[in-house]
């Protein structure tokens, strides 16, 4: 809480702007992939951290207002901490298990398309692990605003923003499909803040330039918006 707080002080933001600052105190943190993990192999990574994020832990860390209890909430279903009960799968894990916090809204604000997904978890954490479980494949829809539609989008309220790839070449590497890439925050006045693997940091960019550079990548469908449920 203290972070943000400097960095309304800092900013001088206002009552009515003060959404627009979520998660600033993380502004130009380094971006490192997977950089939290369960404190003991096969993941000895910290449960939380603030000196580096990826796309997911920048976000989770920015819902759970830094609080260790609550980001195990968020990252783990039903709050236990284990490797192979942590929400690795945005689609099937993260989505479900934090319905209580956040809700797929993207109807609301263009038209949308479906993205169907099947998640092999049980094949994904072999091959990438070498851990035997007994999980089973799950497909889901994801209803998300294809590219075309989502260039004007503008929202009131900050919401959580899941970029949607088509079907690619993921089963072949990692065993399993993948549909969301990435993640960060769509903010009211128009920026996307995110950790970025191509800046290497948290940073702001304009949102409708970001859309218009996905567009040219044929392998990008989408969005999905997320409201942050209070």
């Amino acid at each position: 809480m203290w972070r943000v707080l400097l960095t309304i002080l800092i900013f001088g933001c206002s009552c009515q702007n003060y959404h627009d600052f979520i998660g600033a105190e993380y502004l130009g943190v380094k971006y490192v992939r997977d950089p939290l993990g369960e404190g003991v192999a096969p993941d000895a990574d910290p449960l939380i951290g603030f000196d580096a994020f990826d796309c997911t832990t920048f976000v989770e860390t920015v819902l759970a207002g830094g609080d260790e209890q609550k980001l195990n909430q968020i990252r783990y279903k039903n709050g236990q901490i284990e490797f192979t009960n942590r929400n690795h799968f945005i689609e099937t894990d993260w989505i479900k298990n934090n319905s209580k916090l956040v809700k797929n809204v993207s109807a609301q604000y263009a038209p949308t398309a479906v993205r169907t997904v099947t998640i092999d978890k049980k094949n994904w954490f072999k091959i990438n692990h070498n851990i035997d479980t007994k999980f089973e494949k799950q497909t889901v829809n994801l209803e998300y605003i294809p590219y075309k539609y989502a260039r004007n989008i503008t929202v009131t309220e900050p919401k959580i923003v899941l970029f949607v790839n088509a079907p690619g070449r993921a089963p072949e590497r990692i065993g399993t499909d993948l549909a969301v890439r990435h993640m960060g925050f769509l903010l009211p006045d128009g920026r996307l803040r995110h950790a970025s693997w191509h800046k290497k940091s948290v940073v702001d960019v304009d949102f409708h330039k970001y859309v218009n550079q996905m567009m040219e990548n044929q392998n990008k469908l989408g969005i999905m918006l997320m409201e942050i449920q209070k």
